[in-house]
């Protein structure tokens, strides 16, 4: 099944079957685990964590059940529930094949707004003994988030749940595409010049997101008596006998009767149907600067271009990323359950979507940030190709749930109002490491503008699989060096066309005799000879990739999973130099919850210099700034400031004279051990240090200790390590460690095809 394709939910992004059930089941089986929030260590830990030192809060919410949210993780823990009857566009498939998609909510809220939850699936499709489940779970969550449930037992069971039930309930199918949409009907609205009053809207599609979204919109100000709902049947008109009481509340007086008489004159469409239900001549029949959302997944009812065939006025957007304007749910949900349990709330209400899909909607009009724009590939500024801001814009975990937060606090529902607003939107910020933002772009970035990607060990499996899942999500065009029948021959193995990569062998390419020429003139004068160069060139994959770089054949060289670092970067250097301005060093880089810490040299030189030093100190900072942060350097040592003293502290201190006289704008400080220079209390003890903060840039003394220290980090598996990213070379060249897994392997391809490792 290797060759199937799918799409994930909302996106174009392909993807082999293999490919996914691989992704879920290596390492740990699944996506989702519990970590300990608090030292487990010793016998003192869980004496305090269990018994007997437990009984001291359980007595404590005996007394006051409100404390459950200051002992217990209530507070910020979400159930994301299904029973598996509507899942995704696959239909009634049971709730245990519900699980995947559920574990990947969970995921998501964690990564977009630092909440955590578990994934319930309930084996049942009776309505009532599904609610009665659920509520007996509130003593133990912050929040409801349901999914995947068939329409109409959704309606009920969520009215039911938000009723019975003093903790916020919110069916995401419902009610994130509605708020989402919403955001972008007002910019568009507000482009156009109409106000929400006098618009008159078709709905094609009549389950559950399609009347969420008529109901926000209702609350929003359109007038309920200007919409007009349609099913598979046609208009829903008073004049049916067919309609369930969801339907009826949509009936109105009309004599529309199909969708197309629905669309003449219609200044917006809204579509959460199936695929093609829009035709043409349906657009033309429409207002004048027609508003379009045709989010049916993953073929929309209309496709942009065949609006733009016959409107060029129309203002459009789908629920795929590879459009303008995506609808996308994740735009919503994590942020508003951000906000809700920020101030405890009570339920998820009107007044709070509509805020939600106001701040979304605010924040498209404002500038976008540059580190945006670049992944985008295009300059991002409102208007009719940006009403809905992009899903990894790092201002949403601060802009949506604040304002989630203020409308509960407004409408009643929040049991801990917020006190001091500003310390609240830094807390927001605080939440989540805008590294994991900035990759996201990187890869955005990469396929905006995919560049030829060498891929010097292309017989290797996986590097094929590596060079198939760049090609099949746009990241770049992979070129395998290798033999054309070894490439072919495994890239059939794995299921996939040969006939659609390119192949580039050694041993039978026209480019070689220019390739040999070259490399002679640059090595004859460091003792090699013509049939030396003549040889390398034929046989060594690493020189031969590095020529097709520095050629101009292609824009990036991955290379290292046969070969050490040292061996590989050795056989680089033959072909490509250094920077000009920089000598050539690694770093890794450490992605931690909160934060990202850069570690340097960690794969070039032995003893660097202090000029070294202090290059590489700018180096890390200029690229700290990529990914979203501040730098502050910290120059590594056993010593803090000289104390104990020794001899091997002189290059250090002459590292930080010449960041001195150089005048950088970062942060640096040294030498300090590596306690001090995280710690703040053991920072306290210096207060003459220029960090304002624990550091995220480790200059360590030479490339024992760094090295030792990235790959501690990475086999202790605590935190996420990517490297050693080559820094300094003239051309965009990575060397990834010989135990690279796929996943290595495209990450260290797209960070230097989007420029972020420079």
């Amino acid at each position: 099944m290797a060759d199937k394709k799918n799409s994930s939910r909302g996106s174009s992004v392909q993807f082999s079957d293999e490919e996914a059930l691989r992704f879920h089941s290596q390492n740990r089986p699944g996506k989702i685990e519990v970590v300990a929030s608090k030292p487990m260590a010793t016998q003192r830990d869980l004496s305090l964590a269990y018994s007997p030192g437990v009984a001291v809060p359980v007595k404590a919410i005996a007394d006051d059940p409100v404390t459950a949210y200051d002992y217990t993780a209530k507070g910020n823990l979400v159930a994301v529930i299904s029973n598996g009857t509507a899942i995704l566009g696959l239909g009634n498939l049971g709730a245990l094949a519900s699980k995947p998609v559920m574990e990947g909510k969970a995921v998501l809220f964690k990564r977009f707004a630092d909440v955590d939850s578990i994934d319930i699936e309930l084996d049942t499709e009776d309505v009532e003994a599904f609610i009665s489940a659920v509520k007996l779970m509130e003593p133990s969550f912050g929040g409801i988030n349901l999914e995947d449930i068939a329409s109409p037992d959704c309606f009920e069971i969520e009215s039911r749940l938000r009723d019975e039930m003093n903790i916020p309930v919110f069916h995401d199918d419902q009610h994130g595409t509605a708020i989402i949409s919403a955001a972008g009907l007002f910019n568009a609205c507000e482009l156009t010049g109409r106000k929400l009053e006098d618009i008159k809207m078709v709905v094609n599609g009549a389950g559950a997101a399609a009347i969420a979204c008529t109901e926000l919109f209702i609350a929003s100000g359109v007038r309920r008596e200007n919409v007009r709902m349609c099913d598979r049947t046609g208009v829903i008109h008073k004049g049916r006998d067919d309609l369930n009481q969801w339907k009826s509340a949509y009936a109105v007086e009309t004599d529309e009767r199909s969708l197309h008489d629905a669309m003449n004159g219609a200044d917006v469409f809204i579509g959460l149907s199936v695929a093609d239900a829009v035709s043409q001549d349906d657009v033309k029949v429409m207002a004048d600067q027609p508003i379009i959302f045709a989010m049916a997944n993953p073929v929309p009812e209309i496709l942009p271009e065949k609006v733009a065939e016959v409107r060029d006025d129309a203002i459009m957007a789908t629920g795929r990323s590879d459009y303008p304007n995506q609808v996308n749910n994740v735009l919503g949900f994590p942020y508003i359950f951000r906000g809700a349990l920020d101030v405890r709330a009570t339920t998820i209400n009107e007044e709070m979507k509509i805020a939600a899909a106001q701040a979304l909607a605010d924040l498209a009009k404002e500038a976008v940030p540059d580190e945006v724009a670049a992944a985008y590939g295009t300059q991002l500024s409102f208007g009719p190709d940006y009403i809905i801001p992009a899903p990894f814009d790092p201002r949403l975990i601060e802009a949506v749930p604040f304002a989630v937060a203020k409308a509960a606090m407004k409408s009643g529902v929040a049991r801990r109002p917020i006190i001091d607003e500003e310390a609240y939107r830094t807390e927001l910020r605080a939440r989540l490491n805008p590294t994991t933002a900035v990759l996201e772009q990187a890869f955005n970035r990469a396929r905006a503008n995919p560049k030829r990607i060498i891929l010097a060990e292309g017989e290797e499996e996986v590097v094929l699989r590596a060079a198939l899942t760049i090609k099949g999500q746009g990241y770049g065009i992979p070129v395998l060096v290798g033999r054309d029948h070894k490439v072919k021959e495994n890239l059939k193995a794995l299921g996939a066309d040969p006939d659609s990569f390119e192949i580039q062998n050694s041993r039978e390419n026209p480019l070689v005799p220019g390739m040999t020429e070259h490399l002679y003139r640059r090595l004859q004068r460091k003792g090699a000879l013509h049939r030396d160069v003549q040889r390398w060139v034929n046989q060594d994959r690493n020189i031969f990739a590095s020529l097709l770089v520095e050629l101009g054949h292609g824009d990036v060289l991955v290379t290292g999973v046969t070969r050490h670092f040292g061996q590989t970067m050795e056989q680089i250097s033959y072909v490509i130099d250094p920077s000009p301005r920089h000598t050539p060093f690694g770093i890794h880089v450490v992605v931690g919850r909160h934060d990202s810490y850069l570690i340097a040299d960690t794969a070039v030189t032995e003893r660097p210099s202090a000029e070294q030093l202090a290059d590489y100190a700018e180096q890390c900072a200029a690229f700290t700034r990529r990914m979203g942060r501040s730098p502050r350097v910290a120059f590594i040592s056993y010593s803090n400031f000289g104390n104990p003293e020794g001899e091997n502290l002189e290059m250090t201190r002459q590292a930080v004279k010449l960041l001195d006289e150089r005048r950088v704008t970062f942060e640096y400080e040294g030498e300090m051990s590596a306690d001090v220079a995280l710690n703040r209390d053991m920072q306290k003890l210096y207060p003459f240090s220029r960090l304002t903060g624990p550091a995220n840039v480790f200059i360590m003394p030479g490339l024992q200790s760094a090295n030792i220290s990235a790959k501690l980090l990475k086999e202790l598996g605590a935190v996420r390590t990517i490297g050693p990213l080559l820094m300094g070379m003239s051309k965009p060249v990575q060397i990834v460690p010989m135990t690279s897994g796929t996943n290595d392997i495209v990450t260290m391809a797209v960070l230097a095809a989007s420029g972020v490792a420079d």
